[in-house]
């Protein structure tokens, strides 16, 4: 049964966040460090000063709850969701999933894009934002076995049995865009198409027919890699050591989380400008009040436990491949094409690993767009 929820944090977990971080131990900042060597030390302290004064959180939640937000149950496991209903009668409905270490929020502005009606030839869509267990709102893993093709399951319930669309489109990014390729692995059925963000850039073994694109592009990967892949590494292999910190501290989280927006996003060392100092709070706010900090890290060790199905999705599919993700190397079309059946490749010259949020505009045209050929 789905049932409607608002957002009411405590007045003690706020005094209590309050507390925490006016009594933060400083480390020594490096002079001049400017993000190279990790998070910007007098950026993290200016930050956190605002948090805790300025911010306001009542005001945010506020806003937060102008959204419809829904809790439902799914195979024993309560799901969060935000749900908006498009303005045409035969809206599509279009499941969106976020990753990490982002959240709901990232896909807010997004959403009044797609259930608009237009009058240029594209649907809208009902939009049906879900967060994954182990994300806020959502039920947290208490033990092993969330892997993203058992999230697959769940999100596919969601969609068919819970909200009752036999066939759905999706987007995803990140985490979620996994959790769709199992999803398109699994139940292509259910799927008119897949809409993604970027592309896996690992296999194993490498295939032996590389074209020169993919031969240059695997070399870019293995020294991004080196440069860029040591949180991925800790969170597969030892999420417990981090977890503490992140569970008792909402410094060391903000210090944790906001280097990936700087590095991974689009926006230079001006993320304040590029995403909005109150957006970035937010979601670190809702990490910090449900505690999902931990849990969400905790699916990269999920992944790594059971990688899921392997093989080449055959639903369509449509690739946006921005050149600014900080996350990974823009790779060519013929490397997607041995993993997805790409029926559209959109190169984005601006926005990076979290687009809904930072380029909304562009991304629900590219999604409208594409739907729209399938649906004709």
């Amino acid at each position: 049964m789905v049932k409607p929820m608002r957002i009411n944090i405590p007045d003690q977990d706020l005094d209590d966040l309050r507390q925490r971080l006016k009594h933060t131990r400083w480390s020594s900042p490096i002079a001049g460090s400017n993000w190279a060597d990790g998070t910007d030390g007098d950026y993290l302290r200016d930050l956190i000063a605002y948090w805790s004064g300025p911010y306001d959180w009542r005001q945010r939640e506020a806003r937060l709850n102008t959204y419809n937000h829904c809790l439902t149950e799914v195979d024993g496991w309560q799901i969060h969701f935000v749900r908006a209903d498009g303005q045409d009668a035969k809206s599509i409905p279009l499941l969106l999933l976020h990753g990490w270490p982002s959240s709901f929020v990232q896909m807010l502005n997004i959403m009044p894009l797609l259930t608009e009606s237009r009058r240029d030839g594209t649907p809208s869509f009902d939009v049906i934002v879900a967060s994954m267990p182990g994300y806020p709102f959502s039920q947290f893993p208490t033990e092993p076995g969330m892997s993203f093709a058992r999230i697959a399951d769940l999100m596919t319930k969601l969609m068919v049995e819970e909200l009752g669309y036999d066939r759905f489109a999706a987007r995803g990014s990140d985490q979620g865009a996994l959790v769709q390729q199992q999803m398109g692995l699994k139940y292509p059925h259910h799927l008119l198409g897949l809409h993604r963000s970027g592309i896996t850039p690992f296999a194993s073994p490498l295939p032996a027919d590389l074209s020169p694109a993919e031969v240059a592009y695997q070399q870019q990967v293995q020294a991004w890699a080196q440069r860029e892949t040591a949180y991925a590494r800790l969170q597969a292999l030892r999420p417990e050591t981090l977890g503490p910190a992140l569970a008792d501290s909402p410094v060391a989280l903000a210090s944790w989380f906001i280097e990936k927006f700087q590095r991974w996003g689009d926006g230079g060392t001006d993320i304040d400008a590029h995403f909005g100092r109150d957006n970035l709070l937010d979601n670190l706010s809702l990490h910090w009040f449900t505690k999902s900090a931990v849990a969400a890290t905790r699916l990269y060790r999920e992944a790594a436990r059971d990688p899921g199905l392997s093989g080449r999705v055959e639903v369509p599919t449509a690739i946006m491949m921005p050149l600014r993700d900080g996350v990974t190397v823009p790779a060519p079309r013929e490397w997607a094409e041995r993993a997805y059946n790409v029926q559209r490749w959109t190169i984005l010259e601006h926005g990076g690993h979290f687009p809904e949020w930072e380029v909304p505009e562009a991304v629900a045209d590219d999604v409208r767009q594409f739907f729209a050929g399938l649906v004709a």
